[in-house]
């Protein structure tokens, strides 16, 4: 596996679900550095992407739903408390741990945030959590017994 087919399935691995970048970039036994840096990559390449086209998507998906959704569910008021608590910092903080990258922006979007607040605060949670997760998986012997053979 050359050596950008292995930055390219980190990227798109953190754009999805963003702790299997890391584990993603430890499976392919790339440097801490690389890891981190291609997971921060993939991330704000889907928060990019849907702060930008998030609004049009949004509407586009109310237009195709068949039933109408439900106004108040409980994701929903968890995710207007939290709003309400901490503003767009405490989404782009949360976003790693329990939003994927694009379920975060998306709800970031759908609060009317700015896209620069939006794009600078996932981008300083995105590099904490990378560091964090990275370390962490690098770290834990039984974590790279389970992805890597030695």
């Amino acid at each position: 596996m050359t050596l950008i087919s292995k930055y390219l399935s980190v990227v798109l691995a953190s754009m999805l679900k963003f702790v299997g970048g890391p584990l993603a970039g430890l499976a392919l036994q790339l440097s801490l550095l690389e890891t981190i840096l291609c997971t921060v990559c993939g991330m704000m390449f889907s928060v990019f992407l849907f702060t930008f086209l998030g609004q049009w998507l949004r509407l586009v998906w109310e237009d195709l739903r068949k039933t109408k959704r439900k106004r108040f569910s409980k994701s929903t008021r968890r995710a207007v408390r939290i709003y309400r608590k901490f503003g767009i910092a405490g989404i782009a903080c949360l976003t790693p741990l329990l939003f994927t990258p694009i379920g975060g922006t998306l709800l970031a979007v759908s609060f009317k945030a700015s896209p620069l607040r939006i794009l600078s605060w996932m981008l300083v949670f995105a590099v904490l959590w990378a560091v964090v997760f990275s370390w962490a998986f690098y770290n834990l012997s039984a974590v790279q017994d389970w992805f890597i053979k030695k």
